[in-house]
């Protein structure tokens, strides 16, 4: 017999439910970018604030282009539930925070009058870097992105992100309404001034009276996220089906840690974030840089090399022999790259990303983690890599986590089963590489991929000659052959160049 759905009505086992009545309280976030992260991270968080401190925080979620959020979650009241996984224990918590989502588009009017009603203080998003559409070099927007191009040819119906924002403000200026702050939650380095700079250059050539206004009035704080978030399956479902007693289509899951560091500017206020460790500060950079080269940085090198030796999750990685060695080294030589902070122990922190690697309650796969790699390699891995490089450092790490990305980028199935490249830049890299079949070629023409690796590296010769040496053992003999061997340079007392 099925369950019964998961609505605000069920009566749920206890403590699992909200400790709060979220009918008491109004909605004040709207977040572009309804997906796992944010049902993880902004709004759990935001659930927690309600909790202790109440107030009208509740969000208005929007899906871009899926109409799937909306559809899960909507019969269900906005309600889903939490699965919290750690290697003692699975809890299980029902997040009241979501008012609705949104699907812009099915619900375009919607979704702006969300954005402009006057409730609305605080506009968050996760959409992943390919969908602000940003021009890092000239820092500002790209003109010849997709959803840019299409919002500055029709601005009073926007699909794209910085569309909507130009347009809300636009119309929240032109009523008067107090201006929202903007909370960009991805992944980016100085994520608010790179969104800034973007919506205020998307204002621009559209109005530039408007884009002084915007630049002068509105806030963009920046900061950086963090909690390990896999993609719901069924069983994931199904385990919040057995803890909770209600069938749920929306249900998430996610390790127990999370961290969320956020630069302290909200001229309209903002929940109670702290209520569940929010740390607020004046400059993120310092702890974005430590998060992106250690945990992001050491993520994307054990995925590509996981995915190629047979892991299929990063706890497996974490279990493999001459994979756990090459982890450590990874994350010591990013934790070389970093100035002290205040309050961090890099041993520790390090020691912490081990053990959430090796959650065993957590399935996240190596092929997840491996797609869009050259939007994340840059920060994650040239970043540190090029400083190694001006300071006669090691660069060996570095290298074999960027031949490893050149290893599955080609596509080749000899060491695993047929794939697809999730990548925004798969077809220039397959063009590229059309008859490129030794590893010095391949390096040749990914090194020179335009806007990608700096040029720093791309004319170092001992970077070149590790990227040749580390990728030709992977193509002619394969990823474990490769692992034996760098498992072997990572042991104490080895060379590492």
């Amino acid at each position: 017999m099925e369950l019964p759905r998961l609505t605000a009505a069920a009566a749920l086992p206890e403590g699992i439910g909200p400790a709060y009545d979220p009918a008491a309280h109004g909605t004040g976030i709207v977040h572009i970018g309804f997906g796992a992260f944010h049902k993880a991270h902004q709004a759990a968080y935001t659930e927690a604030a309600l909790a202790r401190s109440g107030g009208d925080w509740r969000i208005t979620g929007v899906s871009l282009r899926s109409v799937e959020p909306a559809a899960q979650i909507t019969p269900q009241d906005g309600r889903y539930t939490l699965i919290e996984r750690s290697a003692a224990r699975t809890e299980a918590h029902v997040i009241a925070a979501v008012s609705r989502v949104l699907a812009l588009p099915e619900a375009p009017g919607e979704v702006m009058a969300a954005l402009t009603d006057p409730a609305c203080r605080i506009v968050s998003l996760t959409v992943t870097e390919k969908a602000y559409g940003l021009d890092r070099a000239a820092q500002g927007c790209d003109p010849s992105h997709p959803a840019v191009k299409a919002d500055l040819k029709a601005p009073e119906a926007p699909a794209g992100v910085l569309g909507l924002l130009v347009r809300a403000l636009s119309l929240r200026f032109a009523a008067g309404v107090p201006l929202f702050t903007v909370l960009c939650c991805d992944n980016l380095p100085d994520n608010g001034a790179l969104l800034r700079g973007a919506v205020i250059d998307f204002a621009r050539r559209l109005d530039p009276a408007l884009a002084e206004r915007i630049g002068a009035e509105v806030a963009f704080p920046s900061t950086m996220v963090d909690r390990i978030t896999p993609a719901a399956t069924d069983e994931t479902r199904a385990e919040a089906a057995r803890l909770t007693g209600f069938r749920d289509e929306a249900a998430i899951e996610t390790e127990g840690f999370r961290q969320w560091v956020i630069e302290d500017h909200f001229p309209l206020g903002r929940p109670d974030w702290e209520a569940a460790g929010a740390i607020f500060v004046d400059d993120v950079a310092p702890y974005e840089q430590m998060k992106l080269r250690m945990l992001n940085g050491t993520h994307s090198m054990l995925a590509y090399a996981g995915f190629h030796a047979g892991c299929r999750y990063v706890r497996d990685v974490m279990a493999d022999d001459d994979l756990a060695p090459l982890v450590a080294r990874h994350l010591a030589a990013a934790a070389g790259s970093l100035p002290q902070l205040p309050g961090i122990d890099l041993t520790a922190y390090a020691q912490d990303l081990r053990e959430r690697f090796r959650n065993p309650g957590i399935a996240h796969e190596t092929f997840q983690i491996a797609m869009d790699g050259t939007e994340k390699l840059p920060q994650r891995i040239f970043a540190p890599a090029l400083e190694a490089a001006r300071a006669h450092g090691n660069l060996r790490p570095y290298a074999f986590a960027t031949a490893a990305w050149m290893r599955h980028v080609t596509g080749r199935t000899d060491d695993c089963a047929p794939y697809e490249i999730r990548d925004p830049r798969a077809a220039e890299i397959a063009g590229r590489l059309v008859g490129k079949t030794t590893a010095a070629a391949i390096v040749a023409a990914l090194c020179d991929l335009p806007g990608f690796m700096p040029a720093g590296l791309q004319d170092h010769r001992l970077w070149r000659a590790l990227l040749t040496d580390i990728l030709g053992t992977m193509l002619a003999a394969g990823m474990r052959a490769a692992l034996e061997m760098e498992r072997q340079q990572a042991t104490p007392g080895a060379s590492q160049v």
